[in-house]
């Protein structure tokens, strides 16, 4: 590593003289800007706008616009009288418990090395700070700016952190915060179990930049003449969640199968998710079904047989579901058959007593017409017998 600024940390009377070293890179691949055609790299001139000439860096200076098209020039000799008393000094300001600075702030990491005959009281400064379990305050010009910084231990090393000034921290304004949002406890419960289920001991190394890895192997595909491989494509987040105790009960159930733990989002009270229904912690989320159902229809990937392969299943279980609605009919109309031939054994009796009932119907007839006539002789005879019966009246006598 190569220093890039030397200088002095005052402690109280005490000056410690250390060099300061970046402890951070960036690992991001840079690419030059050439010429499609030939290669060629692309440079920029720096040109005036006013005359149109080529200007060297000697004769640049620095411009504050005050708008309206009017600046203020400042040269070297400007920055140079202004009072840093910090310069080529680390001031310790004071010590506060590092849980009272706030991570926003954090710039820029260095590690300070001690230089020369400064290693003694560099070592008790160090081991100060780790006993106090506190971080010092300091303040430090770098490349002409005055910043304000934090100075502890990492790996038995000071490690001067830059940070920003309060008022270069922006507030957020945004119109969700004035709204009156009700959280439900079991949605609250729920997002807790999440939390709880993938919760861990954070270990930076175990995490990569896949990005980075595929571009690299892309270029050295380039290199060597291979053909590149193209990388799976990673599975596109959810724009919004339909139903968000859904999602969170998915989503415990997800990430305790990938622990390897049984249970889950059932204890809960089921729900509407496969895991609520009954179905295996390994079972896909609505989100990612419907995800995987709009993706297939959108692209119509897969050949004819996949397909035909992947509906075989449901044709199966269609098949199963059909039979099994198809049994409990079958053992009805078994049980229905003795009934059925009882009942064709009884026809006969029923069409004999139809017919017996047939034939005195029109005896029944016959007697009452006869009662009928009967009736009607007898009333004529009556009449007959009072009109031959009926004593004639004796004539007036005639007197003498």
């Amino acid at each position: 590593m190569r220093a890039i600024w030397k200088g002095a940390v005052s402690f109280g009377l005490v000056s410690i003289g250390v060099k300061l070293y970046s402890a951070t890179e960036e690992k991001d691949i840079r690419f030059h800007q050439v010429h499609r055609e030939d290669g060629g790299r692309i440079r920029y001139k720096r040109t005036c706008q006013i005359c149109g000439e080529e200007v060297s860096y000697d004769d640049i200076a620095k411009g504050y616009d005050l708008g309206g098209g009017e600046l203020v020039i400042l040269t070297d000799e400007d920055f140079a009288d202004l009072p840093l008393t910090s310069s080529r000094a680390i001031d310790v300001l004071e010590f506060v418990p590092a849980e009272q600075v706030d991570p926003i702030l954090y710039n820029k990491a260095y590690f300070l090395e001690p230089e020369g005959t400064a290693t003694k009281p560099y070592v008790l400064l160090r081991d100060a700070l780790t006993d106090s379990e506190r971080v010092a305050i300091v303040k430090v010009a770098l490349r002409q700016r005055e910043q304000l910084a934090t100075l502890r231990v990492r790996e038995g090393v000071l490690l001067l952190n830059t940070m920003l000034w309060p008022d270069e921290v922006r507030t957020p304004g945004f119109g969700f915060l004035d709204e009156d949002l009700k959280i439900r406890a079991p949605e609250l419960a729920m997002a807790s179990s999440l939390i709880d289920s993938m919760a861990g001991e954070f270990q930076p190394e175990a995490f990569t930049d896949d990005y980075r890895t595929a571009l690299q192997e892309v270029i050295d595909a380039k290199v060597e003449g291979r053909e590149v491989v193209q990388p799976e494509e990673a599975e596109e987040a959810p724009a919004a969640a339909v139903d968000l105790m859904a999602a969170l009960k998915a989503s415990v159930e997800r990430a305790k199968a990938a622990r390897g733990e049984s249970g889950g989002a059932a204890a809960f009270g089921g729900g509407r998710t496969g895991a609520g229904r009954g179905g295996g912690a390994g079972e896909p989320t609505p989100i990612t079904s419907a995800r995987s159902a709009r993706k297939a229809a959108k692209s119509g990937t897969g050949t004819k047989s996949e397909r035909a392969a992947k509906s075989e299943p449901a044709r199966s279980r269609a098949a199963k579901s059909s039979a099994a609605k198809s049994e409990p009919a079958r053992s009805r109309a078994a049980k229905s058959e003795p009934a059925r031939s009882s009942a064709a054994k009884s026809e006969p009796a029923r069409s004999g007593a139809a017919k017996s009932a047939g034939k005195k119907a029109p005896a029944k007839k016959t007697a009452e017409h006869s009662s009928a006539k009967e009736a009607r002789s007898g009333g004529a005879a009556g009449k007959k017998a009072t009109t031959k019966t009926a004593p004639k009246k004796a004539a007036p006598r005639k007197s003498a």
